[in-house]
């Protein structure tokens, strides 16, 4: 398995992340996105909706669990699939996504491939964890703030290949 890290500095960068790598992709490709809420899954997802040149906006299909959108050039559907709410294999593969002939990302996928496909690049993003603030009224004991959503701050993402397709990873 080939594996590759980055370090992304913000939002418009991992949008940027996601276009260049469209680049890279055909048909067949499955991308399996994995990382704690507001790590920027679904930023790389529009990145990727946009460098693909697809129709429609890109947000997260929570609520009807897959959406495809056409090719605007002729290219393969991208399909973008939210499976948290998936338990299993079966449960992604009652979908009936035609994996062959598109281009798939899944949010929340990991596990939930198994005999799916031979093939896919594993993306699983981290964020920063909060920030101690000092309160300068009391010079007290500083408070902890989840500022997650909030920050615009730098996400590490890591890039697994599995299997043939993506045995030589050198991605964007």
């Amino acid at each position: 398995m080939a594996e590759l890290h980055r370090t992304i500095p913000d939002a418009a960068a991992m949008h940027q992340f996601g276009i260049d790598l469209a680049g890279t992709l055909q048909p067949g490709d499955l991308i399996v996105l994995t990382g704690p809420l507001g790590a920027g899954k679904t930023t790389l997802t529009r990145g990727l909706g946009e460098g693909l040149q697809v129709r429609g906006a890109v947000t997260s299909p929570t609520f009807v669990l897959a959406r495809t959108h056409p090719s605007l050039v002729g290219g393969p559907p991208f399909v973008h699939v939210d499976a948290y709410r998936l338990n299993s294999a079966m449960e992604l593969d009652d979908l009936d996504i035609d994996f062959a002939h598109s281009i798939v990302v899944v949010e929340w996928g990991r596990g939930l491939l198994d005999g799916i496909t031979e093939s896919w690049l594993d993306i699983e993003i981290e964020r920063p964890h909060g920030r101690a603030l000092v309160t300068s009224e009391t010079n007290a004991a500083a408070s902890v703030l989840d500022l997650d959503h909030d920050l615009d701050e730098p996400r590490t993402v890591t890039l697994a290949g599995h299997g043939p397709r993506w045995a030589r990873l050198a991605l964007v």
